[in-house]
């Protein structure tokens, strides 16, 4: 005789999001489910299933074997269960379809928007909801499934999903016009590196591509100031705190909204690369194919 199931659904749904960030506190969050209840709810879990699916420690949390084994059912059961979803509401007259679309700082600056716009007006069915975290969280949310699909910096290979370049984009540096550097063509990293900068927390992609750079070159960047978005990074600029630098697209927004100058970065790394990450594309539904043959258009 069969047993009966041990958890639900919503159980799963959990137990993966905390899987995918490590954390309990993020990942019930991201839900969002209140911490006491979320730690209560998989302490049961574990106690029905007799088993122990995290290892607890001070920084997060870390999946035993049997949590491994647990997360493989757990993102094919949840991935199954929306594709049922979508079915009985076609079948009930219900024709919309939502998608949960994951992309870095970078991406929603520069090349995402218009495409995103053009795959909606295409398909007045679909409603999208846009996400914006840093290339790793996104690389998890689509491990995950709580993400259809995710754009990322181009320098990361996210195991076990596919990786498509999408597109391009060079690096430039955001000056109040009445800064030092205002009328240059073009200025080298090294000579960049002796001004005060602004630029974006420690958890985006690009910040650290450029920080790690600067490391590797022997140079000490001075960040006078770190904020989370570029608009707030260019009200920094025409004050006066620093310069920054930022995807050029993005700049020459600025520029011409807020009459700051746009200096070209000389560096052969300027040009920078976006990818789309998603997971193996026989298990994506019609409709995140659909969008992901559109996002993947891009760069053709």
């Amino acid at each position: 005789m069969t047993k009966p199931l041990r958890f639900d659904l919503n159980d799963l749904r959990l137990f993966a999001a905390v899987a995918a960030a490590g954390s309990l506190s993020k990942g019930a969050a991201s839900l969002p489910l209140a911490l006491s209840a979320a730690s209560a709810r998989l302490r049961q879990l574990e106690h029905r299933l007799g088993l122990s699916l995290f290892v607890r420690h001070a920084s997060g949390v870390r999946l035993t074997p049997a949590g491994e084994v647990l997360l493989e059912h757990a993102r094919r059961l949840l991935r199954s269960a929306q594709d049922a979803q979508l079915a009985m509401d076609g079948l009930s007259g219900e024709q919309r379809v939502a998608l949960r679309l994951y992309a870095n700082t970078t991406a929603n600056s520069t090349i995402l928007p218009g495409a995103l716009g053009r795959f909606l007006a295409e398909h007045g069915y679909v409603d999208v909801t846009l996400v914006e975290r840093p290339s790793r969280e996104v690389i998890a949310a689509v491990a995950a499934g709580e993400a259809d699909l995710g754009v990322i910096d181009g320098d990361y290979e996210p195991p076990g999903l596919l990786a498509l370049p999408i597109g391009r984009y060079r690096l430039a540096v955001l000056a109040s016009p009445r800064h030092p550097l205002a009328n240059r063509a073009n200025i080298s990293f090294r000579e960049l590196a002796s001004h005060d900068l602004v630029g974006l927390p420690d958890g985006s992609s690009m910040q650290g591509f450029v920080e790690k750079l600067a490391r590797l070159s022997g140079l000490d960047l001075h960040m006078r100031a770190r904020a989370p978005s570029f608009a707030a990074i260019a009200r920094l600029v025409a004050g006066g705190a620093g310069v920054a630098v930022v995807p050029e697209a993005t700049g020459q927004g600025y520029r011409d909204a807020m009459g700051l100058a746009l200096v070209a970065l000389s560096d052969d790394w300027a040009e920078r690369e976006l990818k789309l990450c998603l997971r193996q594309w026989e298990t994506l539904p019609t409709m995140v194919r659909a969008l992901a043959e559109a996002l993947s258009g891009i760069a053709r």
